[in-house]
């Protein structure tokens, strides 16, 4: 019994795929670790972009191991590559329910991680430094309470330079009273939105390997086993 060459070469164009959907993950989390430039309060809050790294650089290699199974019709790198594949995407359907039905407890989450940092004005000054700056990008002061977060002392990055804004009065001058877990919330729901978006496609793409590997993987069986 010959190998269908027809599901042979499906299967390596779905890993190329696969392997090119690994690249656009990897690029898209080392672009979101990039734009949070280095800030210590983002990487606090947001720590699954260090996961999707290792998520991308895992389907690559899973890519490779498939593509040189599939065309060399090698049954131990292609139920290898079975095997991979089922658990990556138990491990994304876990995942995406957690998002679905824990959105508000993410939230509480983030909430809780940032209010450890009370008292800013306690924090070391490369925290303080790192809090300001993100004052100043999201137009925010405080973490959690506001300007308070700062005790009397309120930094010049609190200071109301868009009038559009909701401001105080604080040490004779404008302040934002917005605090800065409104922002990092919200950078959190899109960036979940677009990381939720892929990891679908990439679910939907996984189901279509699995059936041509484990297809493949039985037709090379049967030929052997013709063989000998």
């Amino acid at each position: 019994m010959a190998v269908n060459k027809c599901i042979k070469y499906l299967l390596f164009l779905f890993n190329l795929l696969f392997w090119i959907s690994g690249c656009i993950i990897l690029g898209v989390s080392i672009y979101l670790k990039v734009s949070k430039n280095g800030n210590v309060i983002l990487d606090q809050a947001v720590p699954f972009v260090d996961l999707l790294i290792a998520v991308g650089v895992i389907i690559m290699v899973l890519g490779f191991l498939g593509c040189c199974g599939a065309i060399k019709e090698n049954r131990c790198m292609l139920i290898l590559f079975f095997i991979g594949l089922l658990l990556i995407f138990i491990l994304l359907l876990i995942a995406g329910i957690l998002g679905a039905v824990g959105e508000k407890k993410s939230q509480v989450w983030v909430k809780e991680s940032l209010a450890k940092l009370l008292p800013l004005r306690d924090q070391k000054p490369e925290v303080q430094t790192d809090i300001q700056k993100l004052e100043v990008e999201a137009k925010c002061c405080g973490l959690i309470n506001g300007p308070s977060d700062w005790g009397s002392a309120v930094p010049s990055s609190c200071n109301c330079v868009d009038t559009t804004q909701v401001c105080q009065s604080a040490g004779g001058r404008q302040v934002y009273t917005t605090p800065c877990v409104t922002f990092v919330t919200s950078f959190i729901e899109k960036h979940a939105i677009i990381a939720l978006g892929i990891a679908f496609g990439i679910a939907v793409l996984m189901l279509f390997g699995m059936a041509f590997a484990m297809t493949l993987y039985c037709q090379i069986g049967k030929r052997d086993a013709n063989t000998t």
